[in-house]
């Protein structure tokens, strides 16, 4: 009995169509990313072990995919020594973008030029359980600058967000905060020591509510008093220069806190300079990532389609503190594509044609006709228009129903008429329409139906 064909849970194939609309969304972000200065980068699928291994806390160690030794490396061991996990796995797959770049910057710092840009766009690995919308391999498009503590890097990646969003049709609204805020907020309701638990408790505001979260800061251990200071915090309303001035009253004894507000100033200074259609947002529940991020924090939801956040990032002060080299400061933000993908889908915004692959097909009616056509199919290709031949002489019928089914928009007829006139019938797919084109005109007139 044949084997039935399958895939590992978690995983997807994606069919050509699917591959046309996703690589839009690569091709748009990277054309962005591109336009701000910064260079590709790849690293491998596999990571030594110990460079993934302690940086996502033990929730995150347990999600690794770990590799066996190559070959036949556990042959002739002991059951014991096969036991010993260390032994046989020395590497993993890698479970993001961003250690490895740090394990790349340290290794090759003598060769970069700091500030280091760098995009990536690549997938990742996460042994999770499989869910909808859950994958245990998916793509992260990262873009990092790393080596200054400038906020015109803050800046710039608001800009990126917007642009990359207006390019792909996509109405969305940028969420931001500041760890440095979030300490002093911590640090004024007298639970500096409680940071971690408050920020955990708040960043779940969206989901349960204000009466929800405060039951939890509770359970968490904090008083009363402290969390009745909080909620007037929480509740901060106005735009962001209101909600920054009452937040300097309020944190006026953090100095940590007055840094975190003074930075965000800046940015949203520079921002408003910059009359953007995003709508930026001081949103002091938001709080991703805490023990990782040191200042501002992003977090980008689509407006139109109900899905989680699309887009995040913030500054990090030592993410290559881990490998020995403290003190480099970066910041960046990644694009989830397959988030991304869904909203595109779910709203219908990729464009029309963008799912096929080739513009024109020539029939193939005989040898005589093949003759005529290979010039001109050549033709068409050199003007940069995908086209083919259908391989082999068959029934037009057949050939249009090909051409149908592949969603080509326009069939190319060179027949005994067509060889005589010295013209080919160009026919429009999707509207019926037909037209007798001279050899020499062809690629115009292809190119002007688009």
């Amino acid at each position: 009995m044949a084997q039935k064909p399958s895939i590992p849970k978690g995983t997807r194939d994606f069919s050509p169509a699917e591959m046309m609309r996703r690589n839009y969304i690569f091709d748009t972000i990277r054309s962005v990313f591109r336009t701000y200065g910064f260079a590709p980068l790849e690293t491998p699928a596999m990571e030594n072990l110990s460079t993934l291994l302690g940086k996502y806390g033990d929730e995150g160690d347990k999600l690794l995919f770990r590799v066996l030794n190559s070959g036949d490396y556990a042959a002739g061991l002991s059951d014991e020594e096969v036991r010993q996990a260390s032994r046989i796995s020395e590497k993993g797959l890698r479970y993001d973008l961003t250690v490895p770049f740090a394990r790349y910057v340290v290794q090759h710092q003598g060769e970069l030029t700091f500030p280091f840009k760098r995009y990536q766009m690549q997938p990742v690995w996460r042994a999770d359980r499989p869910q909808k919308g859950r994958y245990r391999e998916f793509y992260q498009c990262d873009v990092d600058v790393i080596g200054t503590r400038s906020l015109l890097c803050e800046v710039e990646l608001v800009e990126i967000v917007e642009r990359v969003f207006r390019a792909l049709g996509i109405r969305v609204a940028l969420k931001m905060n500041n760890r440095k805020i979030l300490y002093g907020i911590a640090e004024a309701i007298g639970h500096a020591d409680k940071m971690m638990d408050i920020t955990v408790a708040i960043d779940k505001l969206e989901k349960i509510g204000l009466d929800n979260v405060k039951a939890e800061l509770l359970e968490r251990g904090l008083s009363q008093e402290a969390v009745g200071r909080l909620q007037p915090i929480l509740e901060l309303s106005g735009d962001n220069a209101q909600k920054l001035d009452r937040l300097s009253e309020v944190l006026a004894s953090s100095e940590t806190g007055l840094r975190g507000i003074e930075e965000m100033r800046t940015i949203f200074g520079c921002v408003a300079s910059l009359g953007l259609e995003l709508p930026v947002e001081l949103d002091l529940s938001l709080a991703r990532g805490l023990n990782y991020y040191t200042g501002a924090i992003f977090e980008v939801k689509a407006l139109d389609f109900a899905i989680g956040s699309i887009c995040g990032g913030g500054r990090y002060d030592d993410l290559t503190g881990i490998f020995g080299m403290p003190g480099m400061s970066g910041v960046g933000i990644s694009f989830g594509a397959d988030r991304i993908y869904d909203v595109m889908t779910g709203l219908d915004l990729f464009p029309a044609g963008v799912s096929c692959s080739t513009r024109a097909l020539f029939v193939n009616l005989g040898p005589e006709e093949q003759a005529a056509v290979l010039p001109l199919l050549r033709g068409v290709r050199d003007a940069g228009i995908p086209a083919e031949i259908y391989p082999e002489p068959a029934k037009m019928k057949k050939q249009m129903e090909y051409a149908n089914r592949r969603g080509v928009p326009f069939v190319v007829i060179v027949g005994s008429e067509e060889l005589a006139a010295g013209a080919a019938t160009v026919k429009n797919m999707q509207t019926g329409e037909q037209s007798r084109v001279a050899f020499d005109r062809i690629v115009g007139a292809l190119r002007t139906e688009e």
